[in-house]
């Protein structure tokens, strides 16, 4: 009986591949699209982080995964901490530096970075400009500050 379940849902998830795209009402095909100009963003303050603001693309990061933007004034440190959720991040502008396992890395506008696993590191913005990143995190958002080591 086992098999036979297991051989069904393989089957209809082997059709659902090859299935066409959902159309609208008008032929095209269906499906969604987010399109927010530079001046349509709202930068909101993040709480207990002065000089930190985040603008939602989409999703609500306080309640679980989502996008966003957020732009660190210059000079601003992030002791050693680390995230409850897997995130990915594009910096947009200004240079971030990262201390992670005791060496800093420097990540000039257009780098990449990922922390997975509640991974601890230590986050700059570099004096100089500000920093934006994009964010794409996978869960909710948050930042959970480690106890100083001796």
């Amino acid at each position: 009986m086992k098999t036979r379940t297991l051989a069904v849902s393989a089957l209809a998830l082997a059709l659902a591949a090859f299935a066409p795209p959902a159309l609208a009402k008008d032929g095209k095909k269906a499906g969604t699209a987010i399109l927010i100009p530079a001046e349509d963003l709202k930068w909101t303050d993040v709480p207990d982080f002065p000089g930190v603001q985040m603008a939602v693309l989409e999703g609500d990061p306080a309640k679980g995964a989502g996008h966003f933007l957020i732009k660190l004034k210059d000079g601003f440190v992030t002791p050693l901490h680390h995230h409850s959720s897997d995130h990915f991040a594009t910096v947009l502008s200004g240079t971030m530096s990262f201390t992670v396992d005791g060496k800093e890395t420097l990540l000039p506008a257009g780098s990449f970075f990922v922390f997975k696993g509640k991974k601890e590191h230590i986050t700059k913005c570099v004096p100089g400009a500000d920093c934006v990143l994009s964010v794409d995190v996978r869960g909710k958002w948050d930042v959970v500050p480690e106890a100083p080591r001796p």
